[in-house]
């Protein structure tokens, strides 16, 4: 007797109904339309496509499509950007529509809403290039290892994330933060560096190697600045209300000057200030400001329990 002949059981139509179930529990707990319709929130998949082409107007001759000549970038530029804001125009009305924020504005006040972020969005490209720019720069020159801006630009994961990072800061600006975060996650997925796109970061940004790095919401950070492997700029504490829930939208995360270098696995806790030109050594745990010009080290211990300096 053929073994196919014994093709198990799975009970689908026990688990479908099952699984619709749970679905209908939830909508229920937390009072969505139970009336059938389409996609209620953006997509990974249409904001990762998008993020592709984005990349590809931003750079076209390095990042942009492998036939492509000069003679002719202004012209794939504008096709692809058209594409490219046609299909987000999409995702923020997805975002618009679901957000409690715009609850109260109609369907057409909504897509008003969206056509602004969109053009709005699309207006800031050039200086989103001027800044990407200047982070290229700032790892080619930072970095001796690195022989060229353009090795700089097809390879780090410290610029593919800062370049997500750039995308993502305007989208969540301009009122579109469930797109901006999801654009964050996807960079996060690709090269290990978690930055959240609330964090305001100047110009000539470099995260060297990277993994582990994470940039918290309300972090600032100035120009020039340089961060290695596996750094946290974080929060100390999360103060609650008077139901114990977390209180959203405070200032919780550090300032960090112009001109700053923090080495691999540093922890910068709280809303402290890390002054212009300051050094902070790798594997420090900061928790309190420190003035411009510092240098911040381990310390370590002699044999009496005597704590020095490194």
């Amino acid at each position: 007797m053929n073994r196919n002949d014994f093709q198990p059981a799975f009970k689908l139509a026990e688990v479908v109904a099952g699984l619709r179930q749970a679905r209908a529990d939830w909508r229920r707990s937390q009072h969505r339309s139970r009336e059938p319709g389409g996609r209620e929130l953006p997509s990974s998949e249409a904001l990762a496509d998008i993020l592709q082409h984005l990349r590809g107007i931003l750079f076209p001759m390095r990042l942009g499509p492998p036939d492509l000549h000069q003679s002719s970038e202004d012209f794939y530029i504008g096709y692809t950007l058209d594409q490219v804001l046609n299909a987000l125009l999409p995702q923020v009305r997805l975002e618009l529509g679901h957000n409690l924020h715009y609850a109260h504005l109609s369907q057409p006040e909504i897509e008003q809403r969206a056509h602004q972020i969109v053009q709005a969005f699309a207006i800031e490209l050039p200086e989103i290039r001027r800044l990407l720019d200047s982070d290229v720069l700032a790892a080619y020159r930072g970095d001796p290892a690195a022989h060229s801006v353009d090795e700089v630009l097809l390879c780090y994961p410290g610029v593919l994330a800062v370049t997500h990072h750039r995308i993502a800061h305007v989208l969540y600006r301009l009122g579109a933060s469930m797109l901006a975060r999801m654009i964050a996650e996807i960079a996060h997925g690709q090269t290990g560096i978690d930055i959240h796109p609330g964090a305001a970061i100047g110009p000539g940004f470099f995260i060297d190697h990277g993994t582990g790095v994470v940039i918290g919401e309300t972090a600032v950070i100035g120009r020039d600045v340089r961060l290695y492997q596996a750094v946290t700029l974080g929060a100390k504490s999360f103060p609650t209300d008077g139901d114990g829930q977390i209180k959203k939208g405070l200032t919780r995360h550090p300032r960090v000057e112009d001109e700053v270098v923090i080495y691999a696995g540093a922890t910068i806790l709280g809303q402290v200030t890390v002054g212009r030109g300051s050094t902070i050594g790798g594997n420090v745990w900061l928790t309190h400001s420190v003035p411009p010009g510092s240098r911040i080290s381990q310390a370590h211990t002699r044999e009496n329990g005597e704590l020095l300096p490194a």
